[in-house]
């Protein structure tokens, strides 16, 4: 009797064969008087959309972590049709969504009347641009896993005056050959204003040929009208903040802990007003007697007390007593809810370089009087889902899905790092340097018994849409929140040199990578300041 063997192929499953969960399920957000937040669908004007959620798989590019897979939505709820189906990489579990339209009042869809062949993978997947009728644009692409054209009953074009303009977001895919590249999609123009609505859809972009692209995202023509039904009302807020809010973890050796705002002025800050030096203003516990409004004229400035023994003592901050200050806004036509969570730090300490294999504290290179850092948290208000957050790090930050955030001990409360001294926030421990593997600025980050639990200890500082939101005094005091001072940098890296026996090659490829506001100790300007609190991080 012969023996028989049967070989099994093992099926390697990669990110992408999994659906994202959260750690535990969501709940049902408190009921609105309204209509809108997390009801599922929202009224363009005209023009309703729903999220899409559930896929079917066309084609995967590679069976790793390298590739993309593109997927149609489905199904699809009866009314609705199809606007552009959707890419993800395949390095992370699905988690995406594409936007369904539902024509409420005429004519806002219409079919294609043709389609172009953008792309063709491995003759298993083709991906059409639809030729809309004259009035429409696409804001998606179809794809078949045949050569023949799909019907142009698949997807519907979106009336001209319902879309905006819209650019590529984040590589998803390069196929290597012919310049061509997959893109996720964002509108061109964003903020709290702004009207451009994401419809989840991707770009192929062809180096050769331009006119393959998608340029038209979705607008919403009733943004000033839905603010306050379909953003989150101030019990939603409070419950999004429960659900998600990060602990973010300080460094175990951090000495310039954060505080509360009101801590920080009833421990000695002075307000300092230009040509009155000698006579500083103590400052009201809430700000009141910050000068309101203006602008960033140079004219007043907060400080540290004049006493060494209590200046040294208010730097360190008061973690017992820290609140955090969070900001909600509208955002992607006002489909998405940010949840912006500041924290304040009286005191920025001193930077340490990476020179080779040796690690140069910069002395007092760095510090700074009034540290304002934040996390934002990307909520849709289709249904109260977060999809991402957004690390700040040093005058620039870093987008983070959800799929790649650490989650903590079976919740939906997210982690975050704070770096040490300089209090950059990032997604993961370790160390990031600003330049290169051999010379560069440490940011060191690391779990600790310290942390700041931002649903524990926040208030809601700002909140436009809602009446009830009052803001503080100090949110309007638009100068610095610390004197500036401008060291000689050359001279105090020359005593780096002289004191560690550096290499002169050495500091000049230091001062190379040095970003510009380590020149100087410029106390920050506050939160409302920033380019992002009406605009879009980054």
């Amino acid at each position: 009797m012969g023996n028989c063997f049967t070989t099994i192929k093992e099926t390697k499953l990669i990110p992408i064969d999994t659906n994202f969960k959260f750690s535990s399920p969501l709940p049902s957000w408190p009921p609105d008087a309204g209509e809108g937040f997390a009801n599922g669908t929202i009224d363009l004007g005209g023009l309703e959309v729903r999220q899409i959620t559930s896929f079917t798989k066309i084609f995967s590019t590679s069976d790793d972590d390298n590739g993309a897979t593109f997927f149609e939505p489905n199904p699809i709820p009866n009314g609705f049709s199809m606007l552009g189906c959707y890419c993800q990489s395949n390095a992370t579990p699905l988690f995406g969504w594409v936007l369904a339209g539902k024509d409420v009042s005429g004519g806002t869809l219409a079919s294609p009347v043709d389609y172009t062949l953008v792309l063709s993978v491995n003759d298993s997947c083709y991906i059409w641009l639809p030729t809309p009728p004259d009035g429409y644009n696409p804001v998606g692409y179809a794809i078949t896993s045949s050569s023949e054209k799909p019907p142009v009953d698949q997807i519907r074009c979106v009336r001209a005056d319902l879309t905006d303009e819209c650019e590529t977001d984040g590589l998803l895919w390069d196929a290597g050959d012919g310049g061509i590249k997959v893109y996720s999609s964002r509108p061109k123009t964003r903020g709290t204003q702004a009207s451009g609505v994401n419809a989840g859809t991707f770009i192929v972009e062809d180096d050769n040929n331009s006119s393959y692209s998608i340029s038209s995202c979705l607008k919403n023509n009733n943004f000033n009208n839905m603010l306050s039904s379909f953003m989150p009302n101030l019990a939603q807020v409070n419950a999004l903040v429960q659900e998600y809010s990060p602990r973010i973890y300080l460094h175990p050796s951090e000495t310039y802990l954060p505080s509360s705002t009101s801590w920080y002025f009833t421990n000695g800050a002075l307000l300092y007003h230009v040509g009155d030096e000698s006579n500083p203003i103590p400052v009201d516990p809430t700000g009141s007697n910050l000068p309101q409004g203006g602008s960033n004229d140079g004219t007043y400035w907060l400080d540290l007390p004049v006493d060494e023994t209590e200046k040294e003592r208010v730097k360190k901050g008061d973690l017992q007593t820290c609140e955090v200050y969070i900001h909600v806004k509208p955002m992607l036509g006002a489909t998405f809810s940010d949840i912006v969570i500041w924290v304040f730090y009286p005191f920025n300490g001193p930077s340490t370089a990476k020179l080779g294999l040796i690690d140069v504290p910069l002395g007092r290179i760095g510090e700074h009087v009034g540290d304002w850092e934040h996390i934002t948290m990307r909520i849709s208000n289709f249904n109260g889902v977060l999809y991402r957050a957004y690390f700040a790090e040093h005058s620039g930050g870093t987008w983070v899905d959800t799929t790649s955030l650490e989650f903590q001990d079976g919740t939906n409360n997210f982690t975050g790092y704070s770096s040490l001294h300089g209090h950059a926030t990032y997604h993961v421990p370790g160390v990031v340097l600003q330049g290169t593997d051999v010379v560069g600025l440490r940011n060191d980050t690391a779990k600790s018994d310290m942390y700041i639990d931002v649903g524990a200890r926040y208030s809601i500082m700002a909140a436009e849409y809602i009446d009830t939101v009052i803001e503080p005094p100090w949110l309007n005091y638009l100068r610095k929140w610390g004197p500036k001072i401008t060291y000689e940098l050359g001279i105090e890296l020359e005593k780096l040199a002289n004191s560690l026996g550096i290499l002169e090659s050495a500091i000049e490829s230091l001062l190379e990578i040095l970003p510009s506001e380590i020149y100087e100790e410029d106390g920050p300007t506050g939160p409302k300041v920033k380019a992002s609190w009406e605009g879009d991080e980054q």
